[in-house]
């Protein structure tokens, strides 16, 4: 089963910093099924991200690659997410990274 991975990053990415290393277990990623996100992927594009760096600012997530979520971003993926009851792990995550205003940090499949 193909799978999108995202956890909370405990600290703020910094511009020229690149993430393109697939590390789920650093920031404690919870597995969310493609077949669950694939539905939500255009509306997940309402919400500005940036792809692997700060310095390449997007619209949506990377299916394939590494997308860090501002805080403020999280807050319209909660709402998304709250529609899907299957993924209400993925509703939490993005709730504390709201409340704590951290990243979120997303691996594609």
């Amino acid at each position: 089963m193909l799978c999108h991975e995202f956890g909370m990053m405990d600290q703020a990415p910094h511009p020229g910093k690149r993430f393109d290393c697939y590390e789920p277990e650093r920031y404690g990623c919870i597995r969310v099924a493609d077949d669950d996100l694939q539905p939500l992927l255009e509306t997940f594009c309402l919400g500005q991200t940036y792809w692997h760096t700060l310095d390449r600012p997007e619209l949506g997530l990377a299916y394939s690659g590494v997308t860090l979520i501002p805080p403020e971003t999280c807050g319209k993926y909660l709402e998304i997410a709250l529609t899907q009851p299957r993924l209400s792990a993925l509703a939490f995550l993005f709730l504390q990274a709201t409340q704590k205003q951290q990243f979120v940090i997303h691996f594609g499949i």
